[in-house]
């Protein structure tokens, strides 16, 4: 029996720790040639010297393993270090088919505290470099369908973050920044569709180099005691909807937004319209829209917002 993913290629970006590397071995078990792309830095905010060594390590090990796997090491969030990116699964492989978008970094700090450089270098990475590789990737699409003149097979799993349904307080640069790949995944998904491809996003929650303090305090629930037990918040939890996403099954899956952690995948609804007001003359007043809105604010929760906090209690039952 073949494998899902077997003749597939693929990029996950952010791939030499953490997400990333759960998520291209995945990919490579499922049969896929991957990318592994990872610019190498050590620090979780971006910080020190750029190093080959974690893609390098992960891409042996899929070759170890009997799989396809080459290394780049380049930064997404630079334009032309994406296009090569790229063009080099495309020159290893023949094509792309799948593009996983997880690279990130983290500087966090309250919005009246954030600097202009905390704010602009996690925009970059995060948003900048999904776009760079979705807008490279696309081209690539959109000219073998027309080549083709029939649709192609192209997939595209972005990373969001519950920091951005929640709203993280602490997260302003981080929050937007997921939030702006949600915007840029539907508004892939119903540009490409025609072309064959389908674009969605998750937002995981595991304990990666990232979230290291974030989960510091969690343990394991206690179980049967065997030392075995896969951790709650490990990010092989998280790989498999990747999997499933990047394959043939899920063709009618897109634009969707999922939340997934600790054996738990969350189908997130788009937003609904909860109320609506038309004005009884030509234009709204000030006045009739104090009589409008106040009161239908009055009663509301107190600091309830737009966010979506009740994600955060969702759980594996």
């Amino acid at each position: 029996m073949s494998l899902p993913l077997e003749g597939r290629s693929a990029i996950v970006t952010g791939a030499g720790r953490g997400l990333g590397r759960a998520e291209a071995l995945e990919l490579a078990r499922l049969g896929a040639a991957v990318v592994v792309n990872d610019f190498g830095q050590p620090g979780r905010d971006g910080s020190g010297a750029a190093s080959a060594t974690p893609a390098e390590e992960v891409a042996a090990g899929i070759r170890a393993a009997g799989g396809r796997a080459v290394a780049h090491t380049g930064d997404v969030a630079d334009h032309q270090q994406a296009r090569k990116l790229v063009e080099l699964a495309v020159a290893e492989f023949g094509q792309l088919d799948i593009l996983v978008n997880n690279a990130g970094i983290l500087r966090d700090r309250m919005v009246f505290s954030m600097s202009e450089d905390e704010w602009d270098s996690v925009i970059r990475v995060h948003l900048k470099g999904h776009f760079n590789t979705t807008h490279f990737a696309a081209a690539h699409w959109r000219a073998r369908s027309k080549a083709a003149d029939a649709p192609v097979y192209g997939r595209i799993v972005n990373t969001s973050s519950e920091a951005f349904l929640a709203g993280s307080a602490g997260q302003p640069n981080y929050a937007a920044a997921k939030g702006g790949i949600v915007g840029l995944t539907t508004s892939t998904a119903l540009a490409l569709a025609k072309y064959g491809v389908t674009a969605n996003v998750i937002c995981p929650r595991a304990r990666t180099r990232m979230t290291a303090d974030v989960f510091a305090g969690f343990q394991e629930p206690a179980g049967d005691g065997s030392e075995d037990r896969l951790d709650p918040l490990a990010p092989e939890h998280v790989a498999p909807l990747v999997g499933y996403l990047a394959s043939p099954a899920a063709a009618q899956v897109n634009g969707q937004l999922l939340v997934v952690h600790g054996g738990m995948v969350a189908v997130v609804e788009r937003p609904r319209v909860a109320a609506k007001f038309d004005t009884k003359q030509d234009a709204f007043t000030y006045d009739e829209l104090d009589a409008l809105l106040t009161p239908h604010y009055a009663d509301r929760p107190t600091g309830e917002t737009f966010a979506a906090a009740e994600v955060l209690g969702l759980k594996h039952e």
